[in-house]
């Protein structure tokens, strides 16, 4: 009993930080996938690397996107950061 009583601390600092860190980022990951999966064609999108653009075509792992002076650039679909609504 004593030896429980001892960890109590620990596997309540375990608890708090799954509750305040581990969870919430999971959470996080996992919109960031559908939003990345539900990808439409037209969709107007910010990269990781700040580039604003307009999809043009997607193929299962990279996107086409066209800037506003029609250029074209591929991309992997995981450099999606958001969909601009």
């Amino acid at each position: 009993m004593d030896m429980l009583i001892s960890l109590s601390p620990i596997i309540l600092m375990f608890v708090i930080f799954y509750f305040l860190l581990i969870r919430p980022q999971q959470k996080r990951q996992k919109q960031v996938k559908q939003m990345q999966s539900d990808l439409q064609k037209g969709d107007s999108v910010i990269t990781i690397g700040g580039f604003h653009g307009v999809v043009h075509a997607i193929d299962e792992s990279t996107v086409v996107i066209q800037a506003g002076d029609s250029t074209k650039l591929t991309y992997d679909r995981s450099a999606i950061r958001e969909v601009k609504k």
